[in-house]
């Protein structure tokens, strides 16, 4: 059965647990903030793999990106990136003809800007966190992942 949606929780500023991230006024360098780890999809040996991600943001510069690793107690170089594809599998296609899906890896908003994303990724990963950088002004109002 799959679970419910949850909130990744990250240390604000003031090292105090949250869901959102404001960036603090009393700053002018780019900050990177790193989630807690859930379990994904082969924590618990699911064989779909499927998630799905979700974030909400209010004049946010910065990137984000979702990060996977298949260790069972992971150190930071355990950790990669995820590849994140928009809902609907969009594809583009190049100039021989090859019809490749549309796929994210980090998301950056250079200018600051206010919307909500969903993607999808599909991975047997133990765990998956998100990761917050080149924060320079906004708020993350909060990521939510499905698995």
């Amino acid at each position: 059965m799959p679970a419910l949606s949850q909130n990744l929780l990250f240390t604000d500023h003031n090292g105090d647990p949250s869901v959102q991230v404001v960036y603090p006024n009393n700053t002018s360098t780019a900050l990177t903030y790193v989630s807690d780890k859930i379990r994904g999809d082969g924590y618990s040996s699911n064989s779909d793999g499927f998630h799905t991600v979700m974030w909400n943001v209010s004049e946010f510069a910065g990137s984000i990106e979702v990060q996977g690793t298949l260790a069972s107690e992971p150190g930071e170089a355990d950790w990669s990136t995820i590849n994140l594809s928009l809902p609907g599998n969009i594809y583009s296609v190049d100039t021989t003809g090859l019809a490749s899906a549309v796929s994210l890896g980090t998301a950056n908003y250079n200018n600051p800007t206010t919307t909500m994303k969903t993607y999808n990724f599909i991975g047997n990963f133990v765990w998956v966190r998100g990761r917050i950088s080149n924060f320079t002004e906004g708020t993350v109002n909060n990521i939510s992942i499905n698995r």
